[in-house]
């Protein structure tokens, strides 16, 4: 894949939500993700998909939402993942977006997308997978700086007989992976009576997910179809508990949180929210106190050891920061998020070089986090590389979806670094998109 569509890939979405499109984030976290990873993988191959191929990441919204838009990204919002109750609920989540992906149903929209011609911001990421289906970057680029909020609504929704064949394969999954499909019922009954609401009261879900009263009853007879239920995998709980543990814990307020800590299913968890809760108070004696509790019951969990990394660095103890992280990095050597903390740290602390080392190795894993391009561009900058620095910022701007400003940093890039290297490459694609949106 061109690093074009790549960058396309990685760019800001924008999705509908009932009131007029705008640009949302993704929530980048090593630990939720590998959490999601856990509840998706026997999923995903009971659908027939890869794990490693499909990627679950959390959309900044506290709306109910989920979906697809290319065929190796499924996005949850972060207000449907805190609204679930059980870990079969997000997997019947899950099983359902992969469903829409295995019946062909991205393919089939992406053709539609070739002829919204006239939208002003189209969240990249659907760009991304037009240029998959029509083998053309140039195509996916030029669908990739907008599209109405209509024409993305086109573009989300699911017939009626796609949420039929969509919720069949999603329960048929659901039991070949060993999972309760009841709990696709309890997710369509968080949306029960939405549909006799105005639009634009509904959740986001209800308008790319048409629910009607048939559809449930549908899905709770191909559930009953199934027999007994199935016990609950312990490994599914804790998985589900911690990913909501830490994703209400930075999403909630630090009182709501440090009340039902102590509901958590485990003394680990319980200790990693008020760990979050009691930085989030800016309390770091306590907020260390409890990491460390939980590190005491995990001792070799990178990821409980990349919280505390992260509490010591935004609470401005780099020195330690850095040493936490880099044990969290000797524990996960290949996960991207944790060693663009430790490349944060690094920087902090007033070591560019090493900064830069782990920078890179996060950048070559994974390119969707603007926080490293934002990262590496400092350390360019501080180690006397105005190009790299260029080249980093304009790929960030784009990331953000601000073209404007991406071109600007792009043509400063183009002109500083060496003709035909993969960096002057890379910026060149930013540059020809960003004078490509400037024209629209």
């Amino acid at each position: 894949m061109s690093h074009l569509k790549l960058l396309i890939c990685a760019l800001a979405l924008t999705l509908m939500a009932a009131a007029p499109a705008r640009a949302v984030s993704l929530l980048r976290d090593a630990d939720i993700e590998y959490g999601l990873e856990q509840l998706a993988a026997p999923v995903l191959r009971a659908a027939g998909l890869s794990p490693n191929q499909v990627r679950i990441l959390v959309v900044d919204d506290n709306s109910l939402n989920a979906f697809v838009a290319d065929t190796q990204h499924i996005f949850i919002n972060a207000g449907l993942i805190n609204k679930l109750q059980t870990a079969r609920a997000l997997q019947a989540v899950i099983a359902h977006e992969a469903a829409h992906i295995t019946n062909g149903h991205i393919a089939r929209r992406a053709g539609n997308m070739r002829n919204a011609r006239t939208a002003v911001g189209l969240g990249l990421v659907l760009a991304a997978a037009t240029g998959a289906a029509t083998g053309s970057g140039q195509a996916a680029a030029g669908l990739a700086f907008g599209t109405s909020s209509s024409a993305m609504r086109a573009f989300l929704a699911h017939t009626r007989a796609e949420e039929a064949s969509a919720d069949q394969a999603a329960v048929r999954s659901l039991v070949r992976a060993g999972i309760d499909p009841q709990g696709a019922v309890e997710v369509l009954d968080i949306f029960r009576g939405q549909e006799a609401l105005s639009v634009g009261r509904q959740d986001p879900y209800l308008l790319s997910h048409p629910l009607t009263r048939d559809r449930l009853r549908a899905m709770e007879g191909f559930v009953a179809a199934y027999g007994k239920s199935v016990p609950e995998d312990n490994s599914a709980v804790y998985w589900f508990a911690r990913v909501q543990g830490k994703l209400s814990a930075f999403t909630r307020a630090p009182r709501w949180t440090l009340r039902r800590a102590d509901d958590s299913p485990s003394r680990d968890i319980a200790l990693m929210r008020e760990a979050i809760a009691y930085h989030r108070q800016s309390d770091l004696r306590r907020a260390v106190a409890a990491i460390d509790g939980a590190l005491a019951l995990r001792p070799r969990d990178p990821f409980l050891m990349e919280l505390k990394g992260q509490i010591l660095l935004e609470s401005r103890q780099a020195g330690p920061a850095v040493r936490t992280y880099q044990n969290a990095a000797n524990l996960a050597p290949n996960n991207a998020l944790i060693q663009g903390g430790l490349g944060r740290a690094l920087l902090a602390s007033g070591n560019p070089k090493a900064a830069l080392q782990a920078l890179e190795r996060a950048r070559s894993r994974d390119w969707r986090d603007a926080r490293v391009l934002r990262d590496l561009g400092a350390a360019y900058a501080q180690t006397g590389q105005a190009g790299m620095a260029s080249a980093a910022t304009a790929e960030r701007y784009a990331l953000m979806g601000r073209l404007k400003d991406a071109g600007i940093h792009a043509k400063r890039a183009v002109d500083l670094l060496p003709r035909g290297s993969a960096a002057w490459r890379r910026s060149q694609d930013v540059l020809g998109a960003a004078e490509r949106a400037a024209r629209r």
